[in-house]
């Protein structure tokens, strides 16, 4: 299954560096490191005419993919025999309200008017809240089966997703902090940087994730059904 997990990561990151490209290509925004130099956040890259489309293009189905890959690691970490913990039973709603949230993300953005405006601010904190905690509940899981001999993964993945999933929150505060006691110059820079350093992480999860799924063998196994 690791494929599946390699394109929910890689495909947000193509789609968000295209549309980037394309909108320094065509002067719709400053060429610089948005990384670095904070000069645009993601959202205003992809806001309007070929970027737009490109984004919409990959991340449409980007989400679906990140959606499936959840269910498949709730499965995944479901325990042979008894019922899963909760927080392994969590990934799944957790797991498809990210995806649709994401969708909504994607689909709206670039079109006018309140709802609109409010159908994407919906899906950026939906998605960067639900997908910050799949992450946390999954190497929390990860975590506590790496105490069991036969598990193949070391600990060091586990405790690497819920790192990940801490750094989230705490680029949120750092965010805070710096709108709190700086001009606005500075705090629009922080709020760009911290929004593609955010997309980063989440790309490196499913990235670990898909390495995790590797490393492990996992894999989908189909069965015919039979008459009677």
């Amino acid at each position: 299954m690791w494929p599946l997990a390699l394109l929910a990561g890689l495909l947000p990151l193509v789609a968000a560096l295209s549309a980037m490209a394309l909108s320094m290509q065509q002067g719709m925004v400053p060429a610089c490191n948005p990384l670095i130099d904070g000069c645009v956040s993601v959202s205003r890259a992809a806001r309007h005419g070929l970027p737009n489309l490109v984004f919409q293009v990959l991340m449409v189905p980007a989400a679906t993919l990140q959606a499936l890959v959840w269910l498949l690691a709730a499965h995944w970490l479901q325990p042979a025999h008894g019922r899963a913990e909760r927080g392994v039973r969590l990934l799944v709603p957790l797991g498809v309200m990210a995806g649709v949230a994401l969708v909504l993300y994607a689909t709206f953005l670039g079109t006018e008017g309140q709802v609109y405006r409010w159908l994407r601010q919906y899906g950026t904190v939906v998605y960067f809240g639900f997908t910050c905690l799949c992450l946390l509940l999954l190497g929390r899981a990860v975590l506590a089966r790496s105490a069991v001999a036969t598990w193949p993964l070391p600990r060091w993945q586990g405790r690497s997703v819920v790192a990940m999933a801490v750094a989230l929150p705490l680029l949120g505060i750092g965010n805070a902090i710096v709108a709190a006691l700086f001009d606005d110059a500075l705090k629009a820079r922080v709020e760009n940087v911290t929004e593609w350093w955010g997309s980063l992480i989440f790309v490196l999860g499913f990235l670990l994730i898909a390495a995790m799924w590797h490393r492990a063998g996992v894999a989908l196994e189909f069965t015919r059904a039979t008459d009677g």
